[in-house]
């Protein structure tokens, strides 16, 4: 994975640690955090290899053997893009052969990569997502995955599967629920609809707000303010976890259900889910130019 520029837009240093070939890690000693940077290719999604390597990186924040972690922030290396999600080109293939052990498969390694977040790594970590982009479907399940979710006002985040006859299945549900109630988690992921950080911040969804190109200064804000009340935030968030957990067994149950309707779409289905994929593709190369 070529690099990203590490050094602008954080008030401290921070150093990449040992890469993978779709994320890039830095560390911040003076803050005790880990960005995890993220990159698909050969379009910004949770690509196979994505995947596994995210649940190798949580595997050994849960070690942390090389150094001492607090924080870990989930960002990306895409410009205007957090992530968008599922691989909807490999769930074309697998729907088309009928392959629910590949479909089931994918699934596991989508839950498998994100709940170590959940969690907190067995540590007490604290996940936050920085949202400087659009964050679709899996996309946006993985910010809600976290324990806070700041993004800046440019922003838009959603859940669009069902636009294609589909749910989101590894995790909204249970994450967007938690927070804003079962009945509202419904109406959002019905609807279909790409919402600004504003909206979804006066729905109580995203947490904090900050402005165009000041995500990384908000994390460090945020990582400031926690550091004050570290011992009862850390408290309050083992009550909210004993009384309403988010167990991995949920989460696999669920996408179980998800794999059967994915299974059942139509050819009007996957066409619509293959004109997602075109303009999902071509929105980086314009931003890139």
């Amino acid at each position: 994975m070529e690099n990203v520029e590490i050094s602008e837009g954080f008030p401290t240093q921070v150093v990449p640690c040992p890469t993978y070939s779709q994320l890039l890690i830095c560390h911040d000693s003076n803050y005790q955090a880990d960005w995890c940077f993220m990159k698909g290719k050969p379009r910004p999604c949770f690509t196979p290899t994505m995947l596994s390597e995210l649940t190798h990186y949580a595997n050994h924040l849960a070690v942390q053997a090389d150094r001492e972690v607090r924080y870990m922030v989930q960002a990306s290396s895409v410009p205007g893009i957090f992530n968008y999600g599922g691989d909807l080109n490999l769930f074309r293939q697998l729907i088309l052969a009928k392959d629910r052990e590949g479909l089931l498969s994918y699934a596991r390694s989508c839950i498998n990569a994100i709940y170590g977040g959940v969690i907190h790594f067995t540590r007490e970590i604290t996940s936050i997502a920085l949202v400087e982009g659009d964050a679709l479907g899996g996309g946006f399940e993985c910010a809600l995955a976290c324990d806070v979710i700041i993004a800046e006002k440019s922003a838009r985040l959603g859940l669009p599967e069902i636009l294609f006859n589909l749910f989101p299945g590894m995790g909204a549900y249970s994450f967007l629920s938690r927070r804003i109630g079962s009945s509202k988690a419904q109406r959002l992921i019905e609807g279909g609809v790409i919402y600004t950080a504003q909206e979804l911040y006066n729905m109580g969804v995203v947490d904090y707000l900050a402005e165009e190109g000041q995500g990384k200064t908000a994390v460090y804000d945020y990582i400031r303010k926690e550091n004050k009340f570290r011992n009862g935030l850390m408290a309050i968030r083992e009550v909210k976890k004993y009384l309403d957990p988010v167990s991995y067994e949920e989460l696999i149950h669920i996408t179980g259900i998800w794999v059967d309707a994915a299974l059942r779409l139509t050819d009007r289905d996957l066409r619509m889910m293959d004109r997602l994929v075109s303009r999902q593709t071509a929105k980086p190369a314009e931003k890139l130019g």
